[in-house]
């Protein structure tokens, strides 16, 4: 009986401790990951801005092969949805929704997750000319979440950071083929 109540003390005691890092820790996180691709500005940002060329590029995409898609509006400008519904927890429920445009510099998107998890994040890819014939592309992931489980926000860099580069990776080899 008495390792019981040591063992439930401990639980209790690595739960308070937890609770109280929390309050330390940061609501806001932001990840971004960069990689320079050897096109033109405006090629590189020609091709980022419509969400459906993710599919070519983005681990997240290629999840579920089988997963449906919808689209609602024009590809490439402000206002575009694209949906996505997966039977994969992977991969989930959810939509991008293009927020805002600025040719050849930064595309806005908000995401909306429904499954296996709500929440709302946005996500930015920005696109610099380096000289005539190299751009770097920075891609930035946003969110805030609510105490206490702004103590996730310790480890979204290693959860999500590593998809994101693979991604820019991915993007470079498609675009510099």
């Amino acid at each position: 009986m008495k390792i019981l109540k040591r063992i439930l003390f401990v639980i209790l005691g690595l739960i308070a401790l937890l609770l109280i890092v929390a309050i330390f820790v940061p609501k806001d996180y932001a990840i971004t990951k960069e990689v320079v691709i050897n096109k033109p500005v405006a090629a590189v940002f020609n091709y980022v801005k419509y969400l459906k060329n993710q599919d070519n590029y983005s681990k997240w995409n290629q999840i579920d092969p089988g997963m449906k898609k919808s689209y609602t509006g024009t590809d490439g400008t402000v206002g575009f949805i694209y949906a996505w519904d997966s039977e994969n927890d992977k991969a989930g429920k959810g939509a991008q929704e293009i927020k805002a445009i600025d040719e050849n510099k930064r595309v806005d998107v908000e995401i909306r997750f429904e499954k296996p998890m709500e929440g709302t994040n946005t996500a930015s890819v920005i696109t610099s000319p380096l000289d005539s014939t190299k751009t770097k592309v920075e891609w930035g992931f946003y969110g805030t979440s609510s105490y206490p489980f702004n103590l996730m926000n310790l480890c979204m860099n290693a959860l999500v950071g590593g998809d994101l580069q693979t991604n820019l990776d991915n993007l470079k080899k498609v675009l510099e083929k």
